[in-house]
């Protein structure tokens, strides 16, 4: 059994726009039958672009609650493995959110959902 963890964008798109997610992506989200988990850091991305205006999400809390639990995700902590991951990342994408995920994902042996072809560049496997 295969374990995905999403991007912030893919989870923001499989909650609110499905349509903007690959066929792929959206019939393994939709199949339910692997595990599906969305980082605190993408949580607390989305937090903070709502708070400046970029997201047009109201409560940020109750939505993000309501689209982990309509798609069926857990949420993945960050853990101090998780961290110390990101050293061992080359600096091939800047933006310390995707890194933090990167790094999730290679520590925990999971596959990471992402549309942001940078990401793809690593040695984490990822599907889209």
């Amino acid at each position: 059994m295969v374990t995905y963890l999403l991007d912030t964008a893919p989870f923001l798109w499989a909650v609110a726009n499905p349509e903007k997610l690959s066929a792929k992506v959206r019939k393994l989200i939709d199949s339910r039958k692997n595990p599906l988990f969305v980082s605190v850091a993408s949580l607390w991305e989305i937090v903070v672009k709502a708070q400046k205006g970029l997201l047009p999400i109201e409560d940020p809390p109750r939505w993000l609650d309501a689209g982990l639990v309509g798609i069926e995700a857990a949420v993945l902590p960050i853990k101090p493995a998780h961290v110390y991951g990101v050293s061992q990342l080359p600096m091939i994408h800047k933006d310390p959110f995707d890194r933090l995920l990167l790094a999730q994902a290679a520590s925990e042996g999971w596959v990471l959902i992402s549309s942001d072809a940078t990401l793809r560049q690593y040695r984490v496997p990822t599907v889209w």
